[in-house]
């Protein structure tokens, strides 16, 4: 298991270099031009010297592979650059909104498995009868219905027929613990929503596919009850694709965030995320994506490791 570790993590140098030169280079190619953005502010007829002067201020007057190796020689110092429009450190500004995020990811996270995995098993216990078909209906229904817009009918109709909407006034947890729990809490099941949909429907059918194995027929013919079969022995082998699926779809959540953020003014990275991209503030947006590539692929590594406890082939290499 540790030779495994190991591997695992010598493997991430490689991925996060090659993500940060992608990140890097995909930002620029962004339409639009930050130095006609800072112009039009000011002068629209601005000089070639004017604007000359802004590009070698801002450092965007080198080579881009000049300007990826200086920033690569500040990211190994923990520096990710300064914003191009006021100028405060991108680290400062991503270490305040990171747990806000991280929070909100975690609580659908959470949603998901904890309304997909004991429907899914209810379903598949109880295979072809109504309320399989129902919860299968309803599955459907959750992956068909976009987060957005049922965000955007949370904000709208409540206000319009009892005068009520979330809060746009975001409260820390420092502060609040319970208000903010609560503030987090209806954009958590909004963003959950399909993902526990996706885990109940796989649960289903890995638990249908274990329940068939000759191992589950001893455990019946022993005379173990349902409960005991179902957690210690079905349970334990059809979570190992689950938990892959976790992996996977940690991205969708982020990027399910950046929306539902805007949508709930809540001031984590998707918000910073789409504020960045309006005023083509690169380092910044480099910065974000960096930064949620390396979440993703410790949620990855997370996932790999955890099949050491669920499998035992993976934990005696």
């Amino acid at each position: 298991m540790q030779g495994y570790i190991v591997r695992r993590f010598l493997a991430l140098i490689p991925t996060l270099i090659f993500a940060s030169f992608i990140v890097f280079i995909t930002v620029r190619l962004i339409p639009g031009n930050i130095i006609e953005l800072m112009l039009s502010q000011n002068d629209v007829s601005a000089s070639k010297q004017t604007r000359d002067q802004l590009e070698a201020a801002l450092g965007l007057d080198t080579p881009i592979y000049i300007q990826y190796f200086k920033w690569m020689a500040g990211l190994l110092q923990g520096d990710l650059g300064k914003s191009l429009w006021t100028n405060t450190p991108v680290m400062e500004e991503i270490l305040y909104r990171l747990p806000i995020t991280f929070q909100l990811g975690m609580m659908a996270l959470l949603v998901s498995l904890l309304v997909g995995i004991p429907i899914g098993v209810y379903a598949a216990l109880k295979q072809d009868t109504v309320g399989d078909y129902l919860l299968r209906t309803l599955s459907i229904l959750m992956l068909a219905i976009p987060g957005f817009w049922v965000g955007t009918l949370v904000m709208v109709f409540p206000a319009m027929w009892w005068g009520w909407s979330p809060s746009v006034r975001f409260v820390t947890f420092s502060q609040d613990p319970w208000g903010n729990f609560v503030q987090l809490l209806i954009p958590a099941l909004i963003l959950g929503k399909a993902f526990s949909a996706i885990i109940m429907r796989l649960t289903r059918t890995l638990m249908l596919e274990v329940l068939r194995q000759d191992y589950i027929r001893t455990a019946r013919a022993k005379g173990l009850s349902v409960s005991t079969i179902v957690i210690r022995h079905a349970l334990r082998n059809a979570l190992i694709p689950v938990v892959t699926l976790v992996g996977l779809q940690a991205p969708l959540l982020f990027g399910g965030a950046v929306i539902l953020e805007q949508i709930f003014v809540i001031p984590g990275m998707g918000l910073l995320l789409l504020e960045a991209v309006g005023t083509r503030d690169y380092p910044t947006i480099t910065g974000v994506f960096l930064v949620i590539g390396v979440a993703v692929v410790i949620i990855n590594l997370l996932v790999d490791l955890s099949y050491g406890f669920l499998d035992p082939k993976v934990r005696n290499r």
